[in-house]
């Protein structure tokens, strides 16, 4: 069984979507973590906009990348381009993957607005991991 992580800088929003829709789309075929290079909790928002596409991630907790330093991975996925910069080296044969998705935990505006700007960020972290399964998960 294939092993992926997902990394973003506080683990509260974008690796937490797509920690999701991993384990939705390689369900049985991949063990499916996140962390971050922080832990901020999980976003009360990302918990919603998921749920809105029937997946439920409140159960999700906000790890520290250092706390999977002995698990051998086999996919290494950063969704910011700051995880990128100041993930801590660890020896890995990982292969890896890098999309700065945009920060839906930053916009701005009315809850209708913000709700908007989480929905449309939902849509591409589902995009990207249905094809990211789709192309490596066997």
């Amino acid at each position: 069984m294939k092993k992926i992580l997902v990394l973003c800088t506080g683990n509260s929003c974008r690796s937490q979507l797509a920690e999701g829709y991993l384990r939705k789309f390689a369900a049985g075929k991949a063990e499916v973590y996140s962390a971050g290079v922080e832990t901020h909790g999980v976003n009360p928002r990302a918990i919603a906009t998921m749920l809105e596409d029937g997946i439920d991630i409140s159960n999700h907790t906000s790890n520290n990348i250092l706390e999977y330093t002995g698990i051998e991975f086999d996919y290494v996925i950063t969704v910011c381009d700051n995880a990128k910069e100041r993930c801590p080296y660890f020896p890995s044969k990982a292969e890896k993957f890098h999309y700065n998705f945009p920060d839906p935990a930053k916009a701005t505006g009315t809850e209708e607005e913000i709700a908007k700007e989480f929905a449309l960020v939902r849509e591409m972290i589902k995009k990207y991991c249905a094809d990211f399964v789709a192309a490596h998960i066997n």
